[in-house]
């Protein structure tokens, strides 16, 4: 019987379901990881961390097309090309590998989908109102509110995408996740309060973990 567990976490642009899980990782004591992917990514391959960075939850397309934007990858030597395909690959064995080693919450980048043969595992889903999102994006980044109902536009779009043309499963519906939680209908600790009964009801955690 498995050790460890993983918690995922899908979310939408503003909903602060990153905040959600690192509370929810430092009450359960477990280790936590959204862009410490991409660090972790860079040094399984040994590619440089702009690749990654400039793919994150991006479907398919070659990085050949950054150059035509101006994006430099310094004195990094390659064959032909990386696919976006193929830094996910790298990345989908990098968070197979954290969730073998240890308990874990992992923010994004189809985590769900990539261990979905994991049977110690609770996937969810965060969302919010636009409105709260709007005002979340707009002080978080200190920009008006037009510029980060742009940014949300943008942001809905590019998830969605990128977690349907790497799953089999729908980015935000219900049936793809164990639990999908509106994290503007109450305070953000009671929200993590909620999730983590939840997780250690399912995942029959002992309160010493």
């Amino acid at each position: 019987m498995e050790e460890n567990y993983v918690i995922t976490v899908g979310r939408q642009f503003g909903s602060r379901g990153k905040e959600v899980g690192q509370a929810l990782a430092s009450r359960l004591g477990i280790a936590f990881y959204d862009k410490e992917l991409i660090t972790l990514a860079s040094k399984e391959s040994g590619l440089c961390q702009e690749f990654f960075e400039k793919a994150d939850e991006k479907n398919s397309g070659s990085l050949l097309q950054a150059f035509a934007a101006g994006f430099t990858f310094g004195s990094f030597q390659y064959n032909d090309f990386l696919s976006n395909d193929k830094l996910f690959q790298i990345q989908s064995e990098v968070i197979r590998k954290i969730a073998e080693k240890s308990s874990c919450v992992i923010v994004g980048r189809c985590a769900d989908y990539i261990l979905r043969e994991k049977k110690r595992k609770v996937d969810i889903f965060v969302h919010a109102a636009l409105e709260k999102r709007v005002w979340t994006v707009a002080h978080r980044q200190s920009i008006s509110e037009q510029e980060a109902r742009d940014m949300i536009r943008k942001m809905d779009k590019t998830r969605p995408n990128y977690y349907n043309y790497y799953s089999d499963k729908q980015w935000g519906v219900a049936s793809s996740y164990d639990l999908c939680v509106n994290s503007g209908l109450l305070p953000l600790e009671e929200t993590v309060t909620f999730i983590q009964r939840f997780v250690e009801q399912v995942l029959e955690l002992k309160k010493a973990e």
